[in-house]
């Protein structure tokens, strides 16, 4: 499922965050932006109705995407991006873990 997941980016001037709207329910990572070249992921929320379906896992996988092309790091405060960096080595050039 996770190939067909739907995201959008909606910034702010202090952060934003990452939403999928699956089967009409929204799941979402929400981050805030520390500085030009750093963000703090604080929050993933993902219905209960849309776990086990690789949704928060699409959204973290999308988080890193961004960061590579954008040339900033994660700060992964959210306890979920947090086990999701632990297990995902290959993404330690952009997460910064504490």
């Amino acid at each position: 499922m996770e190939d067909h997941i739907h995201i959008d980016r909606q910034d702010t001037e202090s952060g934003g965050r990452y939403v999928a709207n699956v089967s009409n329910h929204e799941a979402e990572m929400s981050y805030s932006r520390a500085s030009p070249r750093l963000i703090i992921i604080d929050h993933t929320s993902v219905p209960d109705a849309l776990r086990g379906q690789g949704v928060g896992q699409a959204l973290a996988l999308h988080a890193v995407e961004d960061a590579r092309a954008g040339g900033w790091k994660i700060i992964p405060l959210c306890p979920f991006m947090r086990a999701q960096s632990l297990r995902h080595e290959e993404w330690a050039d952009v997460v910064q873990q504490r």
